[in-house]
């Protein structure tokens, strides 16, 4: 009925709600890109949307010109007509009450990396102890999960580094992340630490994203082996690996041994920075940052508990983001 007043003469079974959103934030913004992070979902997906809604009403609805993105008079004379619809359908979705996490006894499932549960997950423990210490988290590994169980709503948040992503899904970018070596303090390498250095000895591999049996077993397998060897293969250049693992845990215990370098990105190395059997140092050579991404469900966007977690996970990231080498 909200679709029938605001939009006339139109066939509405095409125009679900999220395209509508879409259009309201498009209208607002002028901006494919600024429209998607509006709306916590990736450029490619807006642009879908946008095209979409081209098709639907039949009118290019922004047009590129000298000062930008600029609606077109029927996106101009559509505006307040999806302001108010899209307004209508926001007060119509409010929960009953109001989200209240010191008295949720909720749980939450969660799908973290080991990279995420070493770098991330114990500030977000300390904060629900202080501020809903009844909520419990339910942690999953990748193998646990599947993009469909995400899709469903039957994981409430992935958390972990991505190639690629469904374009339903909605994310956001909790930090970016440079990489860092971890060695021994009494490693001769640290006397002359160069490229052919850091090259002469043994290194510990981590998997960058915690999936796959038996990926990464050998050092030519460069398209999935990762980051850190994706960047050596660059400059025609291969480590020795002598310790393959999937928890950064044990790469962090592996640093006090005397023959072995572990390269690891920097946020994850927070916890040792105190220890005086390994030295921080940063790598010889470029390696680009990763990004760490937080995905949910379009079914779970409006939750108001899910609102409040992702909130409070975006805080907590921010302030540990802001810690360097």
């Amino acid at each position: 009925m909200i679709f029938i007043l605001g939009i006339n003469n139109l066939n509405i079974a095409r125009l679900d709600l999220n395209l509508l959103l879409s259009l309201d934030v498009l209208l607002n913004e002028c901006n494919v890109t600024k429209a998607a992070e509006m709306m916590g979902i990736s450029q490619p997906a807006m642009s879908n949307s946008l095209r979409r809604l081209r098709k639907y009403f039949n009118d290019p609805i922004l047009v590129r010109t000298s000062d930008g993105m600029t609606p077109t008079p029927r996106a101009l004379e559509l505006k307040p007509i999806v302001r108010k619809t899209v307004s209508m359908a926001e007060l119509a979705m409010q929960p009953k009450e109001k989200f209240n996490p010191a008295k949720s006894s909720r749980i939450f499932r969660i799908m973290a990396s080991d990279y995420t549960e070493v770098t991330l997950l114990p500030a977000v423990l300390e904060m629900l102890c202080a501020q809903a210490p009844q909520i419990r988290l339910d942690i999953m590994t990748p193998s646990d999960v599947s993009f469909y169980d995400v899709e469903q709503g039957k994981v409430d948040l992935v958390i972990n580094r991505f190639d690629t992503l469904p374009q339903s899904f909605h994310q956001l970018k909790l930090w970016e992340d440079s990489f860092s070596c971890l060695v021994k303090a009494t490693n001769p390498v640290l006397n002359n630490w160069n490229l052919s250095g850091y090259l002469s000895c043994k290194h510990v591999w981590v998997s960058k994203t915690g999936m796959g049996v038996g990926v990464g077993m050998t050092t030519k397998d460069v398209q999935r082996i990762g980051w850190v060897d994706e960047a050596l293969r660059e400059l025609g250049q291969f480590r020795d690996i002598a310790i393959f693992t999937r928890h950064y845990q044990a790469a962090l215990m592996f640093a006090e041994q005397e023959h072995l370098i572990v390269t690891v990105p920097t946020l994850a190395t927070r916890g040792v920075r105190h220890n005086k059997f390994v030295v921080l140092k940063r790598p010889p050579f470029e390696i680009p940052s990763m990004q760490l991404k937080m995905v949910w469900s379009p079914l779970l966007q409006h939750d108001s508990g899910h609102i409040w977690m992702r909130q409070s996970i975006k805080k907590i990231a921010g302030r540990i983001s802001e810690w360097r080498f």
